[in-house]
Protein backbone atom coordinates (compact mmCIF):
# COMPACT_ATOMS: atom_id res chain seq x y z
CA UNK A 1 0.00 0.00 0.00
CA UNK A 2 2.79 2.41 0.98
CA UNK A 3 4.70 1.69 -2.35
CA UNK A 4 1.51 2.48 -4.16
CA UNK A 5 1.09 5.52 -2.34
CA UNK A 6 4.85 6.84 -3.06
CA UNK A 7 4.88 6.22 -6.61
CA UNK A 8 1.71 8.10 -6.89
CA UNK A 9 3.00 11.34 -4.64
CA UNK A 10 6.49 10.79 -6.62
CA UNK A 11 4.16 11.12 -9.75
CA UNK A 12 2.53 13.66 -8.64
CA UNK A 13 5.76 16.48 -7.70
CA UNK A 14 7.20 15.22 -10.91
CA UNK A 15 4.12 17.02 -12.33
CA UNK A 16 4.82 20.17 -9.88
CA UNK A 17 8.17 20.53 -9.84
CA UNK A 18 8.28 23.56 -12.26
CA UNK A 19 5.94 25.31 -9.57
CA UNK A 20 7.67 23.79 -6.11
CA UNK A 21 11.08 23.05 -7.50
CA UNK A 22 14.30 24.69 -6.50
CA UNK A 23 14.05 26.70 -9.13
CA UNK A 24 10.74 27.98 -9.23
CA UNK A 25 10.23 31.69 -8.08
CA UNK A 26 7.34 31.44 -6.13
CA UNK A 27 7.58 32.19 -2.72
CA UNK A 28 8.05 29.33 0.10
CA UNK A 29 4.48 29.83 1.64
CA UNK A 30 2.62 29.52 -1.53
CA UNK A 31 5.25 26.29 -2.58
CA UNK A 32 4.17 25.26 0.84
CA UNK A 33 0.48 26.09 0.26
CA UNK A 34 0.60 23.78 -2.93
CA UNK A 35 2.35 20.92 -0.72
CA UNK A 36 -0.49 20.91 1.64
CA UNK A 37 -3.71 20.86 -1.07
CA UNK A 38 -1.93 18.93 -3.65
CA UNK A 39 0.67 16.11 -2.09
CA UNK A 40 -0.17 15.77 1.46
CA UNK A 41 -3.71 14.58 0.89
CA UNK A 42 -2.42 11.75 -1.01
CA UNK A 43 -0.56 10.18 1.75
CA UNK A 44 -3.05 11.78 4.69
CA UNK A 45 -5.78 10.02 3.06
CA UNK A 46 -6.44 7.06 5.63
CA UNK A 47 -3.67 7.66 8.44
CA UNK A 48 -5.84 7.03 11.05
CA UNK A 49 -5.19 3.55 10.24
CA UNK A 50 -1.59 3.98 9.32
CA UNK A 51 -0.99 3.08 12.90
CA UNK A 52 -1.05 -0.67 11.51
CA UNK A 53 1.62 -0.66 9.81
CA UNK A 54 5.27 -1.49 10.14
CA UNK A 55 7.15 1.53 10.66
CA UNK A 56 9.77 1.50 7.56
CA UNK A 57 5.87 1.92 5.98
CA UNK A 58 5.68 5.16 7.86
CA UNK A 59 9.29 6.38 7.36
CA UNK A 60 9.07 5.72 3.09
CA UNK A 61 6.30 8.68 3.20
CA UNK A 62 8.72 10.70 6.10
CA UNK A 63 11.46 10.04 3.84
CA UNK A 64 9.35 12.15 0.83
CA UNK A 65 7.91 14.50 3.02
CA UNK A 66 11.67 15.81 3.78
CA UNK A 67 12.50 15.70 0.33
CA UNK A 68 9.66 17.75 -0.75
CA UNK A 69 10.42 20.14 1.99
CA UNK A 70 13.73 20.46 0.88
CA UNK A 71 13.07 20.72 -2.46
CA UNK A 72 10.31 24.02 -1.61
CA UNK A 73 12.71 25.43 0.96
CA UNK A 74 16.31 24.73 -1.16
CA UNK A 75 17.35 23.77 2.16
CA UNK A 76 21.62 23.30 2.26
CA UNK A 77 22.64 19.33 3.04
CA UNK A 78 23.42 19.98 6.68
CA UNK A 79 20.28 21.26 7.34
CA UNK A 80 18.37 19.01 9.46
CA UNK A 81 15.09 17.91 8.81
CA UNK A 82 13.80 18.55 12.14
CA UNK A 83 14.47 21.94 11.94
CA UNK A 84 12.65 22.27 8.85
CA UNK A 85 9.76 20.71 10.00
CA UNK A 86 9.52 22.68 12.79
CA UNK A 87 10.84 26.42 10.61
CA UNK A 88 7.74 25.35 8.08
CA UNK A 89 5.56 24.55 10.75
CA UNK A 90 5.12 21.36 9.64
CA UNK A 91 3.90 18.22 11.14
CA UNK A 92 5.96 14.91 10.29
CA UNK A 93 4.02 11.88 9.55
CA UNK A 94 3.98 10.00 12.82
CA UNK A 95 2.41 12.97 14.30
CA UNK A 96 -0.19 13.45 11.64
CA UNK A 97 -0.93 10.23 11.98
CA UNK A 98 -1.33 10.55 15.71
CA UNK A 99 -4.00 13.52 15.53
CA UNK A 100 -6.01 12.14 12.94
CA UNK A 101 -6.41 9.20 15.22
CA UNK A 102 -7.35 10.60 18.07
CA UNK A 103 -10.09 12.31 15.63
CA UNK A 104 -11.04 9.18 14.66
CA UNK A 105 -11.19 8.21 18.40
CA UNK A 106 -13.43 11.08 19.14
CA UNK A 107 -15.85 10.47 16.26
CA UNK A 108 -16.10 6.76 16.70
CA UNK A 109 -16.98 7.57 20.75
CA UNK A 110 -19.75 9.99 20.22
CA UNK A 111 -21.15 7.78 16.84
CA UNK A 112 -24.72 6.83 16.87
CA UNK A 113 -24.36 3.13 15.34
CA UNK A 114 -24.01 0.70 18.28
CA UNK A 115 -21.62 -1.23 15.58
CA UNK A 116 -19.51 1.29 15.11
CA UNK A 117 -18.94 2.14 19.26
CA UNK A 118 -18.06 -1.63 19.05
CA UNK A 119 -15.11 -1.00 17.09
CA UNK A 120 -13.89 0.68 20.78
CA UNK A 121 -13.98 -2.80 22.66
CA UNK A 122 -10.95 -3.94 23.78
CA UNK A 123 -11.36 -6.33 26.03
CA UNK A 124 -9.46 -9.37 23.61
CA UNK A 125 -6.10 -8.66 24.54
CA UNK A 126 -4.40 -11.35 23.25
CA UNK A 127 -2.46 -11.24 20.42
CA UNK A 128 -0.14 -12.94 17.69
CA UNK A 129 1.43 -9.77 16.32
CA UNK A 130 3.15 -7.01 17.90
CA UNK A 131 1.13 -4.37 15.97
CA UNK A 132 -0.73 -1.36 17.51
CA UNK A 133 -4.34 -0.89 16.69
CA UNK A 134 -5.36 2.37 15.91
CA UNK A 135 -6.94 3.33 18.85
CA UNK A 136 -3.76 2.96 20.60
CA UNK A 137 -2.03 5.67 18.97
CA UNK A 138 -4.37 8.46 20.60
Amino acid sequence: MEVKKKTELVLKLRKMYWLIGRQSTMTIGNKLLLYNQVLKPVWSYGAQLWGCTAPTNRQIIQRFQNSVLRCITDAPWYFRNDALHRELNVDSVDQVIKQRASAHLTRLRDHLNEEAVKLLDVEDLTRRLKRTKPHELA
